[in-house]
C-alpha cells in the first residue's frame, strides 16, 4: 500500500480508490444506509466551487474548488456534505470556512 505524507494508506473498494481506510470505511456504511433506504443520491467526491475564475490586472486568476468527499440527501430530504479527515491542514480549513459560507444554507456540513 501506498501511505501519504499524513501517513494514511490508499484503499480500494468496489473498484474506487479511497485516500484512506477511514474514508473507504465510511463508503461502506453509507452504501448500507443507502440499500436500507436511510439516505439517498450518494455521490463521491461533489465539487463546490469557492471562488470563480476572475481577471485580475490583465491576468486570469484560476476558481478555487472544494471537494468533499461525500454528498447525500437524509430521511427528511436535506443535502449532508461530509469529509473524512485525519489531519486537517491550514488550506483545508480556509476551503472550509468558505464553503460554508458559501452554501451553508443549503447543506448541513459534516467532519468525521
Amino acid at each position: 500500500m501506498i501511505r501519504n505524507k499524513y501517513g494514511s494508506r490508499k484503499v480500494q473498494v468496489d473498484g474506487i480508490t479511497f485516500d484512506s481506510q477511514k474514508e473507504a470505511y465510511r463508503y461502506n456504511e453509507l452504501k448500507l444506509l443507502e440499500r436500507a433506504g436511510k439516505i439517498s443520491n450518494l455521490e463521491l467526491q461533489p465539487k463546490f466551487e469557492l471562488i470563480p475564475t476572475q481577471r485580475y490586472k490583465g491576468k486570469t486568476l484560476r476558481k478555487m474548488s472544494y471537494y468533499a468527499d461525500f454528498k447525500y440527501l437524509d430521511e427528511e430530504g436535506n443535502v449532508i456534505v461530509e469529509d473524512t479527515k485525519g489531519f486537517k491542514t491550514d488550506v483545508y480549513q480556509i476551503k472550509k470556512k468558505l464553503l460554508i459560507q458559501k452554501y451553508g444554507d443549503e447543506i448541513d456540513f459534516r467532519e468525521l
